[in-house]
């Protein structure tokens, strides 16, 4: 059902909840993962693929780790680095790759924040026409 799932992470303890659900899924599926990070630092908006820094260290070590965390698990992994603001970086990757499910972390924000900000989530979720599975981090 699920033969490609996107993990989209944020570089933060609120991945875990996504990355130890889907590495359940995709075992019993037999699912190649995609793990996308958006940097989205001043390096990252400015000089897009080019951006260099600690920042842009930090962030490859990060997916190359979780990536390592999905081949010991025996499947089937890439990671995808892309650069600037989040939600366009996945809605993009997301109209030029098949996928056949996307999922994300969310922590929740303040109420406020969330209607004056929106969350990635919420605005991925409204403009892609894949399934999105939300997984609120503890």
């Amino acid at each position: 059902m699920y033969q490609n799932i996107l993990i989209t992470l944020e570089a933060t303890p609120t991945d875990r909840a996504i990355i130890a659900h889907v590495k359940e899924l995709a075992k019993a599926m037999g699912s190649k993962i995609t793990l996308l990070h958006v940097a989205t630092g001043v390096p990252a908006q400015f000089h897009g693929p080019q951006a260099a820094g600690e920042e842009v260290d930090s962030d490859r070590q990060y997916l190359a780790g979780v990536e390592a965390e999905f081949r010991e698990a025996g499947i089937a992994v890439c990671a995808q680095l892309e650069f600037g603001d989040p939600v366009r970086q996945i809605i993009k990757w997301i109209k030029e790759n098949p996928c056949d499910l996307v999922a994300m972390s969310t922590h929740g924000h303040h109420l406020f924040a969330d209607i004056f900000l929106g969350t990635t989530a919420s605005r991925v979720q409204h403009n892609v026409s894949v399934p999105v599975l939300l997984l609120r981090a503890k």
